[in-house]
């Protein structure tokens, strides 16, 4: 599964990162760094992840792609 964070909507709540640190990284106080490749293993965290994101700005599917990076 692929996953894309929409930076210009993520507003740094790093709700992802607590729910899915193999995934998500906090670099310095905002900046969001992750993995476009979600493993097998981590599929579950990804998903509540993205649902616990205020903002809505995690996408996720087999093939995201647009201009959201």
């Amino acid at each position: 599964m692929q996953a894309v964070v929409d930076l210009t909507r993520c507003q740094g709540y790093a709700q992802c990162v607590f729910l899915a640190p193999r995934v998500f990284e906090l670099h310095g106080e905002e900046g969001l760094l992750y993995a476009t490749a979600v493993p097998d293993d981590q599929l579950e965290r990804v998903h509540q992840a993205a649902a616990a994101c205020p903002v809505q700005a995690i996408l996720l599917g087999e093939e995201v792609s647009g201009g959201a990076r």
